[in-house]
C-alpha cells in the first residue's frame, strides 16, 4: 500500500515529537507500506524571519514571499526543517532522502498571484523521482518548495504540495497529521467520518474556517485526483500512524461518499 504522510511544522518544532513520528514512519516499510513524507514549517519560518527583523505578511492564509523571504524558504523549509526530519528518520533506522519539489522537477509550479510574490501553485508533478527512491528502499522527505523550467523558485502551501505528490504517487491514503484532534462539527465534537458533500456543508455553514477550511479543500482535491481516502488526525496521539493504518478511528476520515 502506498501512503503519503503530511507533517505540520508545529509537530516538527520539538525534537521529541519529531523523533516519535520518525520512529513510526521508519517502521512502515516493514509493514508493507511504501511511504512518502511531505512537511511544512510555517512556525519555524515565522520565527526565522522575526529573528532577522522581517515581518511575516499573509493574504488569505498565504505568506507574501519577497526575494528575502524566498531565500528564507530555502534555508528553513528545504534546509533546517527538512534535514532535521531526515536526520531523525535516519536515527530511527530509515534510509530517508530529503528533497524539494525543485529536485527532478518533482513539482512544477507557476506564480499564483504577483501581489504575493514568489508564491506558487503546482501545475504538474513528476512522480518518477519518488518512484525511483521508494523502489530502491528509500523514504522521500519532500519540502514544500517548487520550481519551474525557467529556474524560478516558489513557496508552495504544504497541504497543496501533499495533495499533488499523493495524486502523482497514486497514494491509497493521505494522512494529514496536525495539531488538532480532527474536523469538528458545529457542536465542537470531532467527526469520525466525512464525505465531500459534508466538507462543503461545513465550509458553507462557516463551521470550518481558516486552516481547517483549507485542509478540507485540500482533502476534496486529493479525492478528486484519485487518492483513496484522506485522514486528518492529531500527530501527537500515541502510535497514531500505525493506529490509522490499522483501521482505528482517530481524527476524521474523509471519503468521496459515505455509504448509507
Amino acid at each position: 500500500m502506498r501512503v503519503l504522510v503530511k507533517l505540520g511544522g508545529t509537530l516538527l518544532d520539538n525534537a521529541d515529537s519529531r523523533a516519535g513520528l520518525a520512529e513510526q514512519i521508519a517502521a512502515l516499510p516493514s509493514l508493507g507500506v511504501e511511504v512518502v513524507v511531505v512537511h511544512g514549517g510555517g512556525k519555524q519560518m515565522t520565527r526565522f524571519l522575526a529573528e532577522r527583523g522581517v515581518e511575516s505578511r499573509f493574504v488569505n492564509g498565504l505568506r507574501v514571499t519577497s526575494p528575502e523571504v524566498i531565500d528564507a524558504v530555502l534555508k528553513v523549509f528545504a534546509g533546517s526543517v527538512n534535514k532535521e526530519l531526515v536526520s531523525s528518520l535516519v536515527a530511527a533506522g530509515a534510509p530517508a532522502v530529503g528533497l524539494s519539489g525543485i529536485d527532478g522537477v518533482l513539482a512544477e509550479a507557476r506564480q499564483l498571484n504577483p501581489e504575493l510574490g514568489s508564491v506558487g501553485e503546482i501545475v504538474q508533478t513528476n512522480p518518477a523521482v519518488l518512484n525511483a527512491l521508494v523502489e530502491h528502499g528509500f523514504i522521500p522527505v519532500v519540502a514544500c518548495v517548487a520550481g519551474d523550467r525557467q529556474g524560478g523558485i516558489y513557496n508552495v502551501n504544504a497541504d497543496q504540495m501533499a495533495v499533488a505528490c499523493a495524486a502523482g504517487y497514486e497514494a491509497a491514503r493521505l494522512l494529514f497529521l496536525t495539531d488538532v484532534d480532527g474536523v469538528r462539527a458545529a457542536d465542537g465534537s470531532t467527526l469520525p467520518v466525512l464525505d465531500v458533500n459534508g466538507c462543503q456543508e461545513l465550509i458553507a455553514q462557516g463551521v470550518a474556517t481558516g486552516g481547517m477550511q483549507a485542509k478540507l479543500n485540500s482533502a476534496c482535491a486529493a479525492l478528486a485526483q484519485g487518492v483513496g481516502e484522506v485522514i486528518i488526525a492529531p500527530g501527537a496521539a500515541p502510535r497514531v500512524i500505525q493506529r490509522l493504518l490499522g483501521g482505528e478511528v482517530v481524527g476524521t476520515r474523509i471519503v468521496r461518499e459515505v455509504q448509507q
